[in-house]
C-alpha cells in the first residue's frame, strides 16, 4: 500500500477511535488523560531523538519524566478540583529545577545553554502545549467541546493535504519550511474546518448556544493554529535534518507528525472558546 492509502487508512480508523475515547468520561475522560500523556512522553522522545545529534541535552529519563508530569499533574489537578491555572506555575517550577540541577551538577558550562534551551523547548512544546486539550475536560458539554476541537484539527489538516494533491500543485513552496504545501490546501484545510463547526452548530443548535459567528470564528482561528504547528514542526525536522518524527504510524510517520496541529492549536482554542463560546 502506497503512502497515500496508509494515510487514508489511518485516517478512517484514527478518527472513530479517538473520538471513542472522548466519549468515554468516566473519572472526568481517565483514558483521553491516559491518551495524552502517552502522546506526549512518545512525542518527546521522538523530539528528543531528532534534537540529539546535533544538540547537547539532558539526560533523556528527566526530559522525559518532567514534560510527561505535565498533562498527568493537570489531570489531578482536575481530578482535586483544584484550578488548572497553577499548571504554568508547575512548568515554571520544572524551568528553575533543571537550570538549578545544572548550575550545582554540571562541572563544565560550555554547552550549558544549550542544554537548558534544547531541554526546555521539548518539555513546553510536548509536555505544556498539550495541557491545553486536558483543559477542554473541565468544561461543560466537554464531550462536544473536546470533539468539536479535534474536528477542526482533523478536517483542516486531511483536507489541506487533499485539496493540496488535487488542486494546489501550482501554489507550493509559498512557505520555505514546508515547500510541499500549499497556499491552496491552506485555504481548503481553513475552509473545510469553518464549514464543519457551521454543521455541527446546526446539528446541535438545540444543545449549542453559541451563535453561528462565534463558532465560525473560533474553527478560523483553530484552523489557523493548526496549519502553525504543522510547518513548526516542518522546522523542527528540516533542523535536525530528518523526514518524519518516527515511524509508528502509517502513513504519518511518528506519533509528533500527527499531534503536531494539535499541539499548537490546543491553546489558541482554548482563548477563543473562553470568550466566544
Amino acid at each position: 500500500m502506497n503512502k497515500t492509502g496508509k494515510r487514508l487508512l489511518t485516517f478512517f480508523i484514527g478518527i472513530p477511535l479517538v473520538l471513542a475515547i472522548v466519549y468515554l468520561n468516566a473519572l472526568n475522560h481517565l483514558p483521553l488523560h491516559i491518551a495524552i500523556g502517552v502522546f506526549s512522553i512518545v512525542g518527546a522522545n521522538e523530539l528528543y531523538n531528532m534534537l540529539a545529534p546535533k544538540h547537547a541535552l539532558f539526560k533523556k529519563p528527566i526530559v522525559l519524566i518532567l514534560t510527561a508530569s505535565l498533562p498527568y499533574v493537570t489531570y489531578l489537578f482536575i481530578l482535586a478540583d483544584m484550578t488548572v491555572e497553577l499548571v504554568p506555575w508547575f512548568f515554571i517550577c520544572e524551568c528553575i529545577l533543571l537550570m538549578a540541577f545544572e548550575a550545582f551538577h554540571s562541572k563544565e558550562f560550555e554547552k550549558s545553554a544549550s542544554k537548558i534551551a534544547y531541554s526546555l523547548l521539548i518539555i513546553f512544546y510536548c509536555g505544556l502545549l498539550i495541557t491545553f486539550l486536558s483543559r477542554l475536560t473541565i468544561w461543560d458539554n466537554s464531550r462536544f467541546v473536546i470533539s468539536f476541537f479535534l474536528l477542526c484539527v482533523f478536517v483542516c489538516d486531511s483536507l489541506a493535504w487533499f485539496f493540496g494533491i488535487l488542486f494546489g500543485k501550482s501554489t507550493r513552496g509559498v512557505v520555505a519550511a514546508s515547500p510541499n504545501k500549499s497556499l491552496v490546501g491552506f485555504i481548503g484545510g481553513v475552509c473545510s474546518s469553518v464549514l464543519v463547526s457551521l454543521l455541527l452548530k446546526f446539528l446541535f443548535k438545540e444543545t449549542v448556544s453559541t451563535p453561528y459567528l462565534n463558532m465560525g470564528i473560533i474553527a478560523f482561528f483553530t484552523s489557523l493554529a493548526a496549519i502553525v504547528g504543522d510547518l513548526i514542526e516542518s522546522v523542527f525536522k528540516r533542523s535536525c535534518g530528518v523526514k518524519d518524527s518516527g515511524n509508528i504510524i502509517p502513513g504519518r510517520g511518528g506519533v509528533l507528525d500527527s499531534i503536531d496541529s494539535v499541539l499548537v492549536a490546543a491553546p489558541v482554542f482554548y482563548i477563543c472558546y473562553h470568550f466566544l463560546f
